[in-house]
């Protein structure tokens, strides 16, 4: 099952453009955007194939601090991480 996932850390400082477009360059493998340009968070919505709730967010995570890695981000706890399922998406 397809599994849509936000997640967004504290980058410590604010952040630039060129850093968000790096991010967004990273994730576009995994069908991500990535948002925090000019603020101290930065974050990516990640489509990931999992059965699990836990399953998506354990393999979102592990894309994301990839990613933010190859962006050359600073590390920072996640302070926020949403997951949905196509089949909740889909419900009225």
């Amino acid at each position: 099952m397809k599994w849509s996932v936000g997640i967004q850390a504290e980058g410590g400082r604010i952040l630039s453009r060129e850093e968000v477009v790096e991010l967004a360059d990273a994730v576009a493998a995994s069908g991500g955007i990535a948002t925090g340009m000019g603020t101290s968070r930065y974050g990516a919505q990640l489509l990931v194939e999992a059965v699990t709730r836990d399953e998506a967010v354990e393999k979102a995570t592990a894309e994301f601090t990839r990613a933010a890695a190859t962006a050359g981000l600073p590390e920072g706890p996640i302070v926020r991480m949403e997951a949905v399922s196509e089949e909740e998406d889909a419900s009225p």
